[in-house]
């Protein structure tokens, strides 16, 4: 097996295992003690879910949970049905939850595992590029409401996560890109040898199958584990992690969620670094910068200029907003985030003209 095992500290520290061929450890990972494990799986990766059952039920019953695609799982109505599948076969405290599937997939059955007697265990296996470096990582659980995205939700961290990248050969080149949008986020917040890869070769950074890929798909996880090691309940360090997701989050509930996560949050970091260069004086090359890589992935920068009253309403009701002022990671210069509190709207209108259209 070709593996990297990255260690996330803390209170319940577990371990992110990236490389190929990692799901066989999936009963490793469950640990001793389970009886029963519930499989929340998208329709998609049915075939797939299958395939797990059949490895794991030598030793325990798996039962499956077949959910909607993307953010359509994430809603209450889908959390009720999983629980009435774990009420109506007596699942107990030390029985567990496999999250297989993208990241709404994993978001959504970490809240189910973080509700369901008030905690049980829950193995993450991303099939994302999205999943592995963002939502399956840090233990952030939650369903979207009519009000917006992720405002109900829970803290819980996963036993393991399996990172494995075969799961990622095939998958369509778009879905692929959307997730790497989280990847360059690490690399200007953190990890500029990232955004070294994507300027290199912008087809090898996101082709699973090359060195390149997989090298910054490993720097976005550790870094990524760094910060929710140090900040499990996002009280400070773990915001950084939110750079260009204030905007891009207003976009996805906008749209509907029938945008990608990754090409909302592309917006949204351009429109930071524009709020950076008012507000902290980041450099034109660093804002310059942004656009170029991000349009060499073919992900989009620009958003409809008439839509800001909208957007500026839902970031109002934002999760990291605090009594009613707004907050946004900004950066000083790469690999050096900050957080601007409450900037003027006439600011932030400044920012959005730049990267309207």
């Amino acid at each position: 097996m070709d593996e990297t095992v990255i260690c996330v500290s803390g209170a319940s520290p577990y371990d992110v295992h990236v490389g190929r061929g990692v799901i066989a450890r999936a009963g490793e990972a469950l640990g001793a003690g389970v009886a029963k494990v519930l499989v929340v799986h998208p329709p998609t990766l049915a075939g797939r879910a299958e395939a797990l059952r059949e490895q794991l039920s030598d030793r325990l019953e798996v039962l499956l949970a077949e959910v909607p695609d993307a953010e359509a799982a994430k809603r209450v109505e889908v959390a009720a049905f999983c629980w009435q599948i774990m009420g109506q076969t007596d699942f107990t405290r030390t029985d567990a939850v496999i999250g297989l599937g993208g990241g709404a997939t994993t978001d959504l059955a970490g809240f189910v595992a973080a509700t369901w007697l008030r905690g049980v265990r829950v193995v993450q296996i991303p099939t994302t590029v999205l999943g592995m470096v963002d939502a399956a990582v840090g233990g952030k659980t939650g369903i979207n409401t009519a009000e917006g995205k992720n405002l109900v939700g829970a803290f819980h961290a996963p036993a393991a996560v399996l990172a494995d990248l075969d799961v990622l050969e095939g998958l369509p080149r778009t879905e692929v890109v959307a997730g790497y949008a989280e990847v360059v986020k690490a690399g200007f917040i953190a990890e500029p040898e990232i955004l070294e890869i994507v300027e290199a070769d912008p087809d090898r950074a996101v082709d699973p199958s090359t060195d390149e890929f997989r090298r910054a798909i490993e720097l976005a996880i550790a870094m990524k584990a760094r910060v929710v090691g140090e900040d499990f309940t996002e009280r400070g360090l773990r915001e950084v992690l939110n750079y260009g997701h204030t905007l891009g989050h207003a976009i996805e509930h906008a749209e509907r969620y029938r945008w990608r996560h990754g090409a909302a949050v592309s917006i949204g970091m351009v429109f930071a670094a524009e709020l950076s260069r008012l507000t902290r004086s980041l450099s034109d090359a660093v804002v310059d910068r942004h656009r170029t890589i991000l349009t060499s992935l073919g992900l989009p920068v620009s958003y409809p200029l008439g839509r800001w009253d909208t957007l500026l309403a839902t970031m109002r009701r934002d999760k990291k907003a605090r009594a009613g002022m707004l907050r946004f990671i900004v950066l000083d210069d790469i690999a050096r985030p900050a957080v601007l509190n409450g900037p003027e709207d006439h600011v932030l209108f400044t920012a959005y003209q730049a990267v309207g259209e």
